[in-house]
């Protein structure tokens, strides 16, 4: 609940004032109190604001130079560690801004550094457009203003006037879970959701409660964010196929280096599967595969399509995995079921390739230090009886670790 904290109202008061001054005055009239914030860079705000940034960082020319790219860094920077210290103080219980294309930047950079469950939204221009690098791992919630953000109009204002009653809403949120349980992370994607639905049922069954990560990028990197903020007790790593799509530029790649990589200061048991490895996902069909990928071997899925890694593909993945496990092997297990590691993957399916798989399996054998468990089991990685093993072993991974 909001009890008495205060929704941040964070923008650029110099350029965009009457609109940011509008969010303040829809949010008080809903009842709870604001705290502005001016992150402008051109001018002082017109209006009144608690905080203005222009005047602290880029009105002092002894602190930055007034070329504008380092005076938007320098209020960001200022702006984020304020934000910190509000919520820290427990002053604000959420944060709301509007913009184009910079105000977007700044307005989600400063949101950024608010934990998750912290109510984020974002009144944007260019919400239509790619919002992966303004979103990132965050619960940042864009909203698209749809007209351009340049006075309160009769579609600006009802705009900014719900957005205001979003934040409000989310501000006095209640749902708390009843009943606390050890926190798995789960990793998962399209082409192994009945193996992940499976260990879920399992898992819960024996009083986990699970949360699940599509593993397009941005989720892995999430799970392991939240993972090294202390969320999970454990993490089973049943699709680690971001490693091929980053190889081979595909859907689900961009994953940071933190992928699979030890979580300093924690211990935190990890079940590794490779999950989606035989392929990579770019997105053509049937209609227009691209020459260099003719005569592989393809699984048409949707806008999608789904091309087994090659020899050599394969191995700079096995390597690259047990390069990465092998920076720290305490708590960590390998299972491999080795008839298929998606529903494209088996024998008489589109992607089957027993040499490749070999290739994998010796690389991997090779490369990671034998003090790490490689359980290979003949079963493939969507049947019931894989679910129930993997839950097994990482509830078993649980008991031992405490």
């Amino acid at each position: 609940m909001a009890q008495n904290r205060a929704i941040a109202v964070v923008g650029t008061f110099d350029s965009k004032g009457e609109e940011h001054f509008f969010l303040k005055e829809r949010i008080e009239d809903r009842g709870i109190s604001t705290l502005t914030i001016n992150v402008g860079t051109k001018n002082p705000s017109p209006f009144p604001v608690d905080y203005d940034l222009y005047e602290q960082v880029v009105a002092d020319k002894g602190v930055i130079p007034p070329s504008r790219d380092k005076a938007i860094q320098a209020v960001i920077d200022h702006a984020t560690v304020l934000i910190k210290k509000l919520h820290k103080d427990g002053e604000i219980c959420g944060i709301i801004s509007a913009g184009g294309g910079t105000g977007t930047h700044i307005g989600t950079s400063v949101m950024h550094v608010l934990p998750l469950g912290v109510p984020k939204i974002m009144v944007s221009t260019v919400a239509s457009r790619d919002m992966k690098m303004s979103v990132g791992t965050k619960d940042i919630t864009m909203m698209h203003s749809v007209a351009d953000i340049l006075g309160v109009n009769s579609i600006i204002g009802g705009i900014l006037d719900r957005a205001a009653g979003a934040i409000v809403g989310m501000v006095q949120n209640s749902w708390e879970q009843t009943q606390k349980k050890k926190r798995i992370a789960l990793s998962m994607f399209g082409f192994i959701t009945k193996a992940a639905e499976a260990i879920r049922e399992f898992l819960e069954e024996k009083g986990y409660e699970v949360v699940a990560f599509h593993a397009n990028g941005t989720g892995g990197m999430a799970m392991e964010e939240l993972a090294a903020e202390g969320y999970f007790h454990g993490i089973l790593d049943l699709a680690t196929h971001e490693l091929a799509d980053d190889l081979m530029d595909g859907y689900c790649g961009g994953i940071g280096p933190e992928r699979l990589e030890p979580i300093s200061g924690l211990q935190i048991p990890r079940l590794v599967i490779p999950g989606g490895l035989d392929c990579a996902v770019l997105e053509f069909t049937r209609n227009n595969v691209p020459d260099k990928f003719r005569g592989r071997n393809i699984f048409y899925y949707d806008f999608r399509s789904a091309v087994r890694l090659s020899l050599k593909e394969t191995r700079f993945i096995a390597g690259q995995l047990a390069e990465k496990l092998n920076q720290d092997i305490s708590g960590i297990k390998v299972l491999v079921p080795m008839r298929g590691w998606s529903e494209a993957d088996g024998e008489g399916r589109p992607l089957y390739d027993s040499v490749a798989q070999d290739e994998f399996m010796k690389t991997l054998r090779h490369d990671l230090d034998p003090k790490v468990e490689i359980m290979e089991v003949d079963l493939h990685i969507n049947d019931p009886s894989f679910a129930e093993l993997a839950a097994k072993i990482m509830d078993d991974m649980l008991r031992t670790s405490n």
